[in-house]
């Protein structure tokens, strides 16, 4: 059976400072938009089911879902990426559609500055330089929320905070980064409600010791369960009876960097087939049509993951 809010959690929440739950959207359109966890990024260098693919999963089973994308969501990506990725025409047109928008950036302007040593467990940052990118990630999620606002009207926005992403440290190097990803959550969260938009808190599902959702001591990303904890961490804020149960967890069909980067090579040499018979034919009327019908992110989603996914980053 599926767990539901409590009225008790509920006023929790409204006392915590974040917006009521919305009423469902119905049907759902959804669009991630963020980083590597948006994407979905293994703990092992690929792509497979993340927290927005299990959203997704979880919205089909209880209601209808007209669409789901995570063409914005990029390995890497910096909040500076994120607001770029957004005012592209392509992707202005697809969040127009969009009546509820996840959020993942953020962690990528904090976590670059981060030198981590796997083998020692040690942790090691410059303060000034880690308070300079904070102060920069602030003013980009202000910028990006306002610019969700125009191009998606309809949409609710949900900005979704991060976890502790060293469990393998020692504790005695944690507290220093584990500071740092507070004051992230915090501005996020800041800048969520002043937008009027829902921060989605993740960081007490993981703690600072989750050595079984972040599993690999070189890599800071979730496994599914650690994606499981960040969509039901969603469906808190979304509305009652939504909860993504172990039962649901998709089989792993992950696909490596190898692979994106050779269905990368493959669409080039395709598209440039097709280009040199278009030259040969001119196009009909009706060509045209299918071209103006084919995906507009293929070509630059897959050049953008083969470059970014190899980035040891969120």
């Amino acid at each position: 059976m599926k767990k539901t809010i409590s009225a008790v959690a509920a006023g929790l929440l409204l006392l915590a400072g974040n917006p009521a739950s919305a009423e469902p959207q119905i049907p759902a359109a959804y669009v991630a938009i963020g980083d590597s966890l948006a994407a979905g990024q293994t703990p092992n260098r690929s792509i497979d089911s993340g927290y927005s693919d299990l959203i997704a999963q979880e919205l089909t089973r209880n209601q209808p879902l007209a669409f789901y994308s995570k063409d914005l969501a990029f390995p890497g990506f910096t909040t500076g990426d994120v607001l770029e990725s957004i005012e592209s025409d392509e992707a202005k047109e697809l969040l127009s559609q969009a009546n509820i928008i996840t959020v993942s950036a953020g962690a990528n302007d904090l976590l670059r500055l981060v030198q981590a040593n796997a083998a020692e467990g040690a942790l090691s940052f410059e303060e000034i330089q880690a308070d300079y990118a904070l102060n920069a990630a602030r003013e980009n999620i202000e910028t990006i929320l306002a610019e969700l606002e125009e191009l998606a009207p309809s949409a609710d926005i949900y900005v979704m905070g991060y976890y502790f992403a060293y469990p393998h440290a020692r504790d005695s190097q944690k507290q220093g980064t584990a500071g740092q990803l507070q004051q992230l959550n915090a501005i996020l969260k800041q800048e969520a409600q002043q937008a009027g938009a829902t921060f989605v808190d993740v960081a007490d599902r993981f703690g600072e010791d989750a050595v079984e959702l972040v599993p690999n001591s070189g890599d800071v990303h979730p496994n599914v369960g650690g994606y499981q904890e960040m969509a039901n961490a969603f469906f808190e804020y979304y509305g009652e009876g939504f909860e993504v149960e172990d039962a649901e967890l998709p089989e792993p069909a992950p696909i490596t960097f190898e692979e994106i980067q050779q269905m990368q090579e493959e669409e080039q040499e395709q598209s440039s087939g097709e280009a040199d018979g278009a030259e040969e034919e001119p196009a009909t009327e009706e060509g045209a049509d299918d071209d103006s019908a084919a995906n507009p992110f293929e070509g630059e989603k897959l050049d953008y993951l083969a470059i970014r996914l190899a980035l040891p980053l969120i």
